[in-house]
């Protein structure tokens, strides 16, 4: 008894390094992110699973009074933490998006009296959603929990990747329902759900679709559901027919009938349960037919054991968030880290059966043939960090990426690569086509086991179609005019670094002549830059300025989601040439400074739904992404330094433990791809390029999984205070410049970063 507590005492004493290994999942916090507005879900899920089994919250209409709802804003996720009350368990879920869709499926169970409204979070009782608290919830990695305190009933949560497993502990009633809502959805509004279908198969098998006109214009989504026990009873109301009309109304279609269909479809399930019974649900999804999802279904849970899928979901868990083991001095910064690798990799998410069938956006089936088909690209968020992150910890599945887009590629008529896709259909949303930059990205990495001729194909077809947000102009003019197409600027700057990555993809396949036409493309950035002012300003069809011209403000300005300041910043693919343009260093570099320390009137945060002061630092928006890699810029001044504090100071002040730890929507896992990699020491300013700029490492030791090899990243006395290089070492080699490259990662090996409290201003030479 002795000798087993002194080792138990000695093992609290250990590195939290050393202790990882055994289980990593007891550092994700699903719940960080779910309030205010970081959009993501706390619910159950596997890496980069089809299903995304979490809570609603509540469901507000998209549109009140004919006009846009602004509170709906804050349920991209359906999940917000200072809500008091549940409205059931839905199937797909978009995490940390700045828009809304999915949200499929919801099931709620209850007792007493049966409800087929959801109610208000005002009057719960009013309808089936129930109040809860936080101190029955339980959220980790592939597991959900929660008591729903109107029914007492406990409600478990797991899945697999096509499959969500249900597991609810009812009192003894007579007045068990299981309601299955196929008008419930985020995003709402009328005349959202085209259709929906419902069939039962037996007492114990439903199987249905639903089509949906949301963001996604045509969205199909097959299901079926399988249930532990039989059902005695079930039934429906359809709320668009009150009254059944024709040759169906030969039907009672209320009660026990075996289809279920129509526009507004509620459907009940009713059980007879005792005292801590458990009734199970397993519910697999999709994107071809309902054969397909019984196939799923059947294969990948044939079984009723919760506790197995459970820890099935776990272990996969563990094996990818075990790419990176890393030793970091607190807890809470081991929680912060392995959270944000959690985020992102939930997304792209698979989109396809069991057996590579799938939806494709021609809106036929297709066979995905050597390559796991992903959906839920938010590319103008993503091609910054995430699929960076991909290149190095996650090849293979980043490679299966590209061959997904490839593949929308050829769907399309328009003969375009994703802007913004999910489920088959392209929701052509921000700006750029940022398809190119991910596949150059991956070309140039190595990472292509794909026709990458193919490949450069798509991109310069993308490129060149006049049809697209304002490229007619961008080729004719070597800008996009204000007043011919909004959002100008951004678009400009977007496109030349675009055209830059396809020249870096072209001129490695040979092909000189498309590297000339992209080569020259990319330098269309100098066309918006306005000497005068010193900031890129919007340019009219005449080729004057805009008139009217305030640097500060986010609206018809010619930028999205970002001011003159920040995108006056974007021009990653030439951080020398931008510098020299805005007056060589003497310049920049107070202007950059000046960047953090402003302070921003009250008008702009009124013109930003998305962006709280919680996610802004002077004017500085970490919150939205075009400003990711502003603080690696001095890189390439003579104070890197510069980059060092800025990052740290970052770290700290936008990501924390708590429900409201991302200071802003962490947009499909951008947010913390940033994290991650400015954690380890090191950031892609430019995808497209093999180049990583390197700032300073917030961790003790680091080893990433390479296939193989490993890349160790040690930070000898770094600490709050230590922030600051003093000498990079890389295999014994001392750094001369604050780079590395993407194959002195992949290739194995150790970098070595010695810290100190105070710039050393002569470590780069």
């Amino acid at each position: 008894m002795k000798k087993s507590l002194f080792y138990l005492l000695c093992l609290a004493q250990l590195p939290l390094f050393a202790q990882t290994g055994a289980n990593l999942t007891h550092y994700v916090k699903p719940i960080i992110g779910t309030q205010k507005m970081g959009h993501t879900y706390p619910g159950a899920t596997v890496p980069f699973g089809m299903v995304q089994l979490s809570p609603e919250t509540d469901t507000l209409p998209y549109e009140m009074n004919g006009k846009y709802n602004p509170d709906v804003y804050k349920y991209c996720a359906g999940y917000q933490y200072d809500d008091k009350t549940i409205t059931g368990f839905s199937h797909t879920h978009f995490s940390g998006t700045g828009h809304s869709d999915l949200g499929d499926f919801l099931i709620m169970p209850t007792t007493g009296a049966l409800q087929l409204n959801p109610g208000t979070a005002t009057n719960p009782e009013s309808g089936y959603r129930s109040t809860f608290s936080h101190q029955s919830e339980v959220a980790e990695p592939g597991y959900y929990k929660v008591k729903l305190d109107e029914y007492n009933i406990l409600t478990e949560l797991t899945a697999s990747n096509r499959v969500g497993f249900h597991q609810y502990t009812f009192p003894k009633t007579d007045q068990a329902h299981i309601v299955l809502d196929l008008m419930a959805g985020i995003y709402n509004y009328e005349n959202k759900n085209v259709w929906t279908f419902v069939r039962v198969e037996n007492d114990t098998l439903i199987t249905g679709y639903r089509q949906t006109n949301g963001w996604g214009r045509t969205r199909f989504v097959y299901f079926a559901m399988s249930f532990s026990k039989p059902f005695y009873r079930y039934g429906q109301k359809n709320y668009a027919h009150d009254v059944y009309r024709g040759f169906w109304g030969k039907f009672d279609q209320a009660h026990n009938f075996p289809e279920m269909a129509g526009k507004q479809v509620r459907a009940y399930f009713d059980f007879k349960t005792t005292e801590g019974e458990k009734i199970k649900i397993k519910f697999a999804l999709s994107p071809v037919s309902t054969e397909g999802a019984l196939q799923n279904l059947r294969t990948e849970i044939p079984h009723w054991d919760f506790e197995k899928v459970k820890a099935d979901a776990q272990a996969l868990w563990e094996k990818e968030l075990e790419k990176i083991n890393i030793k970091l001095a607190a807890n809470d910064d081991m929680v912060s880290f392995y959270t944000a690798m959690y985020h992102a990799f939930l997304s792209p998410t698979t989109f396809m059966d069991v057996d590579g069938a799938y939806r494709g956006l021609d809106q036929n089936n297709h066979m995905a043939k050597g390559f796991t088909n992903y959906t839920t690209f938010s590319l103008w968020d993503t091609y910054r960090a995430l699929h960076p992150l991909f290149n190095v910890i996650q090849p293979k599945r980043n490679a299966d990426m590209v061959q997904s887009m490839l593949a929308h590629y050829d769907q399309s008529v328009h003969k375009m690569l994703p802007v913004w896709s999910h489920y088959a259909n392209e929701n052509w949303c921000m700006t750029g086509y940022h398809s190119v930059s991910v596949i150059a990205d991956a070309v140039i990495k190595g990472n292509a086991p794909f026709d990458a001729n193919h490949a450069l194909e798509a991109c310069v077809n993308t490129a060149r179609y006049k049809l697209y947000d304002g490229l007619e102009y961008y080729m004719q003019m070597g800008y996009v005019p204000e007043d011919k197409n909004s959002s100008s600027v951004s678009k400009t700057l977007e496109y030349a670094y675009d055209d830059w990555c396809i020249a870096q993809m072209a001129k490695k396949l040979g092909r000189n002549d498309l590297y000339e036409e992209f080569i020259k493309r990319s330098a269309n950035f100098k066309n918006v830059y306005d000497a005068g002012t010193g900031f890129m300003r919007p340019k009219m069809s005449d080729g004057k300025f805009r008139k009217d011209f305030d640097a500060l403000t986010t609206i018809n300005q010619g930028f999205i989601e970002g001011n003159a300041w920040n995108y006056s910043l974007y021009v990653p693919q030439y951080p020398k040439e931008m510098i020299a343009l805005m007056g060589g260093e003497s310049k920049f570099i107070p202007h950059l400074d000046s960047l953090f320390t402003m302070h921003l009137p009250d008008a702009f945060f009124a013109e930003t739904e998305d962006i709280s002061r919680d996610g802004i630092i002077g004017n500085y928006v970490h919150g939205n992404e075009p400003s990711h890699h502003v603080a690696y810029l001095y890189n390439w001044t003579k104070q890197p330094w510069k980059t060092q504090e800025r990052v740290r100071m970052i770290l700290k002040k936008m990501y924390h433990v708590g429900p409201d730890g991302l200071g802003g929507n962490d947009d499909c896992g951008q947010m913390s791809a940033w994290y991650i990699f400015t954690t380890l020491g090191f950031y892609p300013v430019c995808p497209g390029s093999d180049q990583y700029a390197l700032g300073s490492p917030a961790m003790e030791q680091a080893t990433l999984q390479l296939d193989g090899k490993t890349f160790t990243i040690t930070a000898k006395d770094q600490s709050d205070k230590n922030v600051y290089v003093q000498k990079v070492v890389l295999n014994g080699h001392t750094l001369t410049q604050p780079f590395i490259t993407h194959a002195d990662i992949m290739n194995g090996g150790e970098l070595t970063f010695y810290m100190g409290a105070k710039p050393a201003k002569k470590n780069y030479q």
